[in-house]
Protein backbone atom coordinates (compact mmCIF):
# COMPACT_ATOMS: atom_id res chain seq x y z
CA UNK A 1 0.00 0.00 0.00
CA UNK A 2 1.29 3.45 -0.95
CA UNK A 3 2.14 5.66 2.00
CA UNK A 4 0.19 8.90 2.20
CA UNK A 5 1.66 11.82 4.13
CA UNK A 6 -0.67 14.61 5.23
CA UNK A 7 1.44 17.60 6.16
CA UNK A 8 0.13 20.42 8.35
CA UNK A 9 2.05 23.58 9.19
CA UNK A 10 1.61 26.54 11.46
CA UNK A 11 1.94 29.98 9.84
CA UNK A 12 3.16 32.74 12.18
CA UNK A 13 6.81 32.25 13.09
CA UNK A 14 6.94 29.06 11.01
CA UNK A 15 6.06 29.94 7.43
CA UNK A 16 6.99 33.55 8.24
CA UNK A 17 10.06 34.74 10.09
CA UNK A 18 7.97 36.92 12.40
CA UNK A 19 4.75 36.31 14.30
CA UNK A 20 2.77 38.56 11.96
CA UNK A 21 -0.33 38.70 14.14
CA UNK A 22 1.59 39.87 17.20
CA UNK A 23 3.63 42.33 15.17
CA UNK A 24 0.49 43.97 13.78
CA UNK A 25 -0.86 44.67 17.24
CA UNK A 26 2.49 45.83 18.58
CA UNK A 27 2.58 48.28 15.67
CA UNK A 28 -0.97 49.64 15.80
CA UNK A 29 -1.94 49.28 19.48
CA UNK A 30 -0.42 50.31 22.80
CA UNK A 31 2.58 47.97 23.25
CA UNK A 32 2.24 47.72 27.02
CA UNK A 33 -1.42 46.72 26.73
CA UNK A 34 -0.56 44.21 24.00
CA UNK A 35 2.19 42.66 26.13
CA UNK A 36 -0.18 42.19 29.06
CA UNK A 37 -2.83 40.54 26.88
CA UNK A 38 -0.29 38.15 25.34
CA UNK A 39 1.20 37.33 28.76
CA UNK A 40 -2.30 36.45 29.99
CA UNK A 41 -2.70 34.14 27.00
CA UNK A 42 0.61 32.37 27.54
CA UNK A 43 -0.02 31.95 31.27
CA UNK A 44 -3.39 30.33 30.61
CA UNK A 45 -5.45 33.18 32.09
CA UNK A 46 -6.96 33.98 28.72
CA UNK A 47 -8.23 31.81 25.86
CA UNK A 48 -6.89 32.45 22.37
CA UNK A 49 -10.29 33.68 21.20
CA UNK A 50 -10.56 36.20 24.05
CA UNK A 51 -6.96 37.24 23.43
CA UNK A 52 -7.74 38.15 19.81
CA UNK A 53 -10.93 39.95 20.82
CA UNK A 54 -9.02 42.06 23.33
CA UNK A 55 -6.19 42.77 20.91
CA UNK A 56 -8.58 43.90 18.18
CA UNK A 57 -10.43 46.10 20.67
CA UNK A 58 -7.07 47.64 21.63
CA UNK A 59 -6.78 49.15 18.13
CA UNK A 60 -9.26 52.06 18.09
CA UNK A 61 -8.49 53.05 14.48
CA UNK A 62 -6.51 51.51 11.65
CA UNK A 63 -5.83 52.66 8.12
CA UNK A 64 -6.10 49.88 5.52
CA UNK A 65 -3.26 51.23 3.40
CA UNK A 66 -0.94 51.44 6.40
CA UNK A 67 -1.92 47.94 7.51
CA UNK A 68 -1.30 46.47 4.06
CA UNK A 69 2.06 48.21 3.79
CA UNK A 70 3.07 46.82 7.17
CA UNK A 71 1.98 43.30 6.21
CA UNK A 72 4.04 43.57 3.03
CA UNK A 73 7.13 44.20 5.17
CA UNK A 74 6.84 40.77 6.81
CA UNK A 75 9.22 38.08 5.54
CA UNK A 76 8.38 34.56 4.44
CA UNK A 77 10.92 31.97 5.58
CA UNK A 78 12.89 31.45 2.32
CA UNK A 79 13.08 27.67 2.74
CA UNK A 80 9.28 27.46 2.78
CA UNK A 81 9.20 28.27 -0.94
CA UNK A 82 11.27 25.16 -1.63
CA UNK A 83 9.24 23.13 0.85
CA UNK A 84 6.00 24.11 -0.84
CA UNK A 85 7.40 22.94 -4.20
CA UNK A 86 8.72 19.76 -2.57
CA UNK A 87 5.27 18.84 -1.23
CA UNK A 88 3.60 19.43 -4.59
CA UNK A 89 6.29 17.43 -6.43
CA UNK A 90 6.01 14.57 -3.93
CA UNK A 91 2.23 14.57 -4.05
CA UNK A 92 2.04 15.36 -0.33
CA UNK A 93 -0.91 17.50 0.66
CA UNK A 94 0.21 20.59 2.56
CA UNK A 95 -2.37 22.34 4.73
CA UNK A 96 -1.78 25.56 6.65
CA UNK A 97 -3.33 25.73 10.13
CA UNK A 98 -3.10 29.16 11.72
CA UNK A 99 -4.43 30.75 14.87
CA UNK A 100 -3.81 34.03 13.07
CA UNK A 101 -5.99 35.75 10.49
CA UNK A 102 -6.82 35.09 6.87
CA UNK A 103 -6.44 38.78 6.00
CA UNK A 104 -2.66 38.84 6.29
CA UNK A 105 -2.07 35.18 5.39
CA UNK A 106 -3.85 35.57 2.05
CA UNK A 107 -2.02 38.81 1.32
CA UNK A 108 1.40 37.36 2.16
CA UNK A 109 0.80 34.24 0.07
CA UNK A 110 -0.48 36.26 -2.89
CA UNK A 111 2.43 38.70 -2.69
CA UNK A 112 4.91 35.82 -2.68
CA UNK A 113 3.04 33.79 -5.36
CA UNK A 114 2.46 30.88 -2.97
CA UNK A 115 -0.62 29.06 -4.19
CA UNK A 116 -2.34 25.70 -4.16
CA UNK A 117 -2.62 25.00 -0.43
CA UNK A 118 -5.67 24.89 1.77
CA UNK A 119 -5.57 27.40 4.62
CA UNK A 120 -7.63 27.25 7.81
CA UNK A 121 -7.43 30.43 9.87
CA UNK A 122 -9.48 32.93 11.84
CA UNK A 123 -11.28 35.65 9.86
CA UNK A 124 -10.48 39.36 9.95
CA UNK A 125 -12.32 42.25 8.33
CA UNK A 126 -11.80 46.01 8.36
CA UNK A 127 -15.08 47.80 8.99
CA UNK A 128 -15.06 51.58 9.42
CA UNK A 129 -11.33 51.45 10.16
CA UNK A 130 -11.79 48.89 12.93
CA UNK A 131 -10.56 45.30 13.12
CA UNK A 132 -13.45 42.84 13.30
CA UNK A 133 -12.37 39.26 14.03
CA UNK A 134 -14.36 36.11 13.33
CA UNK A 135 -13.85 32.54 14.51
CA UNK A 136 -15.56 30.02 12.21
CA UNK A 137 -13.53 27.07 13.56
CA UNK A 138 -13.77 27.84 17.26
CA UNK A 139 -14.59 25.09 19.77
CA UNK A 140 -14.87 25.51 23.54
CA UNK A 141 -12.63 22.48 24.01
CA UNK A 142 -9.76 24.16 22.13
CA UNK A 143 -8.75 26.79 24.68
CA UNK A 144 -5.31 27.58 23.28
CA UNK A 145 -6.31 28.08 19.63
CA UNK A 146 -9.36 30.00 18.44
CA UNK A 147 -8.95 28.03 15.21
CA UNK A 148 -9.08 24.42 16.45
CA UNK A 149 -6.09 22.86 14.72
CA UNK A 150 -6.80 19.45 16.17
CA UNK A 151 -10.17 19.35 14.40
CA UNK A 152 -8.63 20.23 11.03
CA UNK A 153 -5.98 17.54 11.36
CA UNK A 154 -8.58 14.89 12.14
CA UNK A 155 -11.03 16.06 9.48
CA UNK A 156 -8.33 16.12 6.79
CA UNK A 157 -6.65 12.78 7.46
CA UNK A 158 -7.54 9.13 7.92
CA UNK A 159 -6.23 6.20 9.97
CA UNK A 160 -4.15 5.11 6.97
CA UNK A 161 -2.37 8.46 6.59
CA UNK A 162 0.90 9.47 8.21
CA UNK A 163 0.26 12.89 9.76
CA UNK A 164 3.00 15.50 10.03
CA UNK A 165 2.84 18.78 11.91
CA UNK A 166 5.35 21.65 11.79
CA UNK A 167 5.14 24.44 14.33
CA UNK A 168 6.71 26.68 16.91
CA UNK A 169 4.23 28.09 19.39
CA UNK A 170 1.49 28.07 21.97
CA UNK A 171 -1.41 27.41 19.59
CA UNK A 172 0.29 24.20 18.39
CA UNK A 173 0.38 22.46 21.78
CA UNK A 174 -2.98 20.74 21.39
CA UNK A 175 -2.67 19.47 17.82
CA UNK A 176 0.66 17.71 18.37
CA UNK A 177 -1.07 15.31 20.76
CA UNK A 178 -2.83 13.84 17.70
CA UNK A 179 0.01 13.83 15.17
CA UNK A 180 2.41 11.04 14.15
CA UNK A 181 5.49 13.10 13.28
CA UNK A 182 6.18 16.49 14.83
CA UNK A 183 8.71 19.11 13.79
CA UNK A 184 9.12 21.62 16.60
CA UNK A 185 11.12 24.69 17.49
CA UNK A 186 11.00 27.46 20.10
CA UNK A 187 8.04 27.23 22.53
CA UNK A 188 6.63 24.10 20.92
CA UNK A 189 9.99 22.34 21.23
CA UNK A 190 10.14 23.16 24.93
CA UNK A 191 6.57 21.94 25.38
CA UNK A 192 7.32 18.62 23.65
CA UNK A 193 10.39 18.14 25.83
CA UNK A 194 8.40 18.87 28.99
CA UNK A 195 5.52 16.56 28.01
CA UNK A 196 7.85 13.85 26.69
CA UNK A 197 6.35 14.03 23.20
CA UNK A 198 8.57 12.59 20.47
CA UNK A 199 9.59 15.28 17.97
CA UNK A 200 12.22 16.36 15.46
CA UNK A 201 13.88 19.72 16.11
CA UNK A 202 14.21 21.97 13.07
CA UNK A 203 15.60 25.37 12.18
CA UNK A 204 13.93 25.76 8.80
CA UNK A 205 12.10 23.75 6.17
CA UNK A 206 15.33 22.41 4.70
CA UNK A 207 15.64 20.32 7.87
CA UNK A 208 12.06 19.14 7.43
CA UNK A 209 12.66 18.01 3.84
CA UNK A 210 15.76 16.06 4.85
CA UNK A 211 13.99 14.22 7.67
CA UNK A 212 10.85 13.52 5.60
CA UNK A 213 13.02 11.92 2.93
CA UNK A 214 14.59 9.71 5.60
CA UNK A 215 11.17 8.68 6.91
CA UNK A 216 9.92 7.87 3.44
CA UNK A 217 12.87 5.53 2.82
CA UNK A 218 12.19 3.43 5.92
CA UNK A 219 10.88 -0.05 5.15
CA UNK A 220 8.80 -0.05 8.30
CA UNK A 221 7.33 3.21 9.42
CA UNK A 222 5.35 3.24 12.64
CA UNK A 223 2.73 5.74 13.68
CA UNK A 224 3.00 7.30 17.10
CA UNK A 225 0.85 5.11 19.36
CA UNK A 226 -0.02 7.95 21.73
CA UNK A 227 -1.34 10.00 18.82
CA UNK A 228 -3.36 7.07 17.47
CA UNK A 229 -5.03 6.56 20.84
CA UNK A 230 -5.85 10.25 21.12
CA UNK A 231 -7.34 10.28 17.61
CA UNK A 232 -9.48 7.24 18.38
CA UNK A 233 -10.73 8.90 21.56
CA UNK A 234 -11.76 12.00 19.62
CA UNK A 235 -13.50 9.93 16.94
CA UNK A 236 -15.50 8.16 19.67
CA UNK A 237 -16.43 11.27 21.64
CA UNK A 238 -17.00 13.92 18.98
CA UNK A 239 -17.53 12.32 15.56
Amino acid sequence: MERVFKIFTDFDGTVTKQDVGEEIFRKFADKEKVNIIIENLLSGKLSSRDCWLQLCAAVPFINKSELDTFIDSMDVEPSFINFNEYCHNEGDELIVLSDGFDYYIDRIFNTNSINGNRVYANKLELVNNKLIPGFPYYYDSCFISANCKRTHLINNSSDEDFTVFIGDGNSDKDVVEYCDFIFAKDDLLRYCEMEKITFFPFKDFTDVIKKLNELKLKKRLKKRSRAQLNRQRIYTIEY
